[in-house]
């Protein structure tokens, strides 16, 4: 009996003992990681929890991050190379990471103005080639006669086709007064080099106008060139102003905006509507949310959306919005496609992150990515210089005056 109790005390010492071992390897702190490994991670961490794709592009996301932190990262410049690489296994050109200047920039642009050549551009996701999505008006870009889907092929002698949308538009910008030059290509046409001189552009993104049809109709010309944060309040203000002038009738004019902010569609969406859907977003759940018009509207006046190929993000879901709700009628050509939403992040080391968390159906639940919004009235049109745009030479500005005037005569019957 004795023998059997020393030889269960064996045991059990020798259980107790193994157990300690186990646990004074697990509490062992961890190798402790280094700033640009904690970078890397940061990144890694917002990508899992709010990525659109929660397959990730058909990858083991956690393998990707192990592989990418097995590199030494010597510095931050390494990091951020490691961020990009592991980004890039996304295959999503909207999801990328931004220096602290590029991240910087980005700011300034949204919040109304910049120094460059105004070009708005996107990687094409079938091409993988830089497009141009809109010149900014009366920028450079626009006054070289740039046109959208026009493809950049170099910049300044360097190929795009290994540079990241970021690195692109920072080859671009630089002081007001300096050159750059870019090889440009265009269906059906030769190459072309085109030398610009940079300059301040200023995004003021409302042009507004009254102007009266031969019907004599006063009809309010409202031109919206990018969602930035001054547009929202810009436009209530023009459309105000056109109210007090006697505008019956309204032209809003969406042709080569490239988006901008998602909220700044959001508010000029309600600025329209009394009431209704705006926009429905779905994330990787499946979940919908939406943003809804609470009213009232400024006018009940007829409107008529001008929209073409640069049209594209927070201008397709402006327009989507109001084709779907009834509001107004679209004329022109098949928007753009760019139906993703995408988050910023600002990280600890003052650089940041875009990643898409979302994609947004209109009203009607109508998905846009890719497929674009088509126009009540299809109308395709030469490009314009921009002394010719609202003139007798734009036939889709003609086609809305046609629409708005056939409206009033109905109108006048009633």
């Amino acid at each position: 009996m004795g023998f059997m109790n020393k030889q269960f005390f064996r045991v059990g010492f020798s259980l107790l003992m193994a157990f300690c071992l186990a646990l004074s390897i697990i509490t062992q702190p961890a190798m402790a990681l280094t700033a640009q490994q904690k970078l890397v991670s940061e990144v890694w961490r917002i990508v899992n929890r709010t990525y659109l794709d929660e397959t990730f592009n058909h990858q083991n996301w956690a393998l990707v991050r192990q592989q990418v932190l097995e590199k030494p990262l010597s510095d931050s410049n390494a990091a951020y190379g490691a961020i990009q690489t592991m980004l890039k296994s996304l295959d999503d050109p909207f999801t990328r990471f931004l220096d602290p200047e590029q991240y910087r920039s980005l700011q300034v642009n949204t919040s109304g103005e910049l120094t460059g050549v105004g070009l708005q551009i996107a990687l094409n996701a079938e091409t993988g080639k830089l497009e141009v999505v809109a010149p900014i008006a009366g920028s450079p870009a626009e006054k070289a006669g740039i046109r959208p889907r026009d493809r950049i092929l170099k910049i300044e002698g360097i190929p795009t086709e290994n540079l990241t949308l970021d690195e692109a538009a920072t080859k671009m910008r630089g002081p007001s007064g300096s050159l750059v030059t870019l090889l440009i290509e265009r269906d059906g046409e030769a190459e072309t080099e085109i030398r610009l001189t940079r300059d301040r552009i200023t995004l003021n993104p409302v042009i507004s106008q009254l102007r009266v049809s031969e019907q004599g109709t006063p009809i309010g010309y409202l031109r919206l060139t990018q969602f930035n944060a001054n547009a929202s309040t810009e436009l209530a203000n023009a459309i105000s102003s056109l109210e007090k002038k006697g505008a019956a009738a309204y032209i809003l004019d969406l042709r080569n905006n490239p988006g901008g902010l998602l909220q700044a569609g959001i508010e000029i969406a309600r600025l329209w509507l009394d009431s209704g859907t705006i926009v429905y977003t779905v994330n990787r759940q499946g979940i919908q949310g939406s943003f809804e018009a609470y009213g009232p509207a400024l006018t009940d006046d007829p409107l008529v959306i001008l929209v073409n190929q640069g049209t594209a993000s927070a201008s397709e879901i402006l327009a989507g919005a109001l084709q779907d709700n009834g509001r107004a009628k679209l004329v022109g050509e098949t928007t753009f496609g760019k139906g993703l939403i995408q988050s910023l992040f600002e990280l600890s080391d003052g650089s940041g992150l875009a990643v898409t968390i979302a994609k947004y159906e209109t009203p009607q639940h109508r998905d846009i990515n890719k497929l674009g919004i088509k126009p009540d009235k299809v109308i395709s049109q030469a490009p314009l210089n921009r002394e010719q745009i609202g003139t007798t030479a734009d036939v889709q500005y003609q086609a809305a005056l046609e629409i708005l005037n056939e409206n009033s005569v109905v109108a006048g019957k009633t």
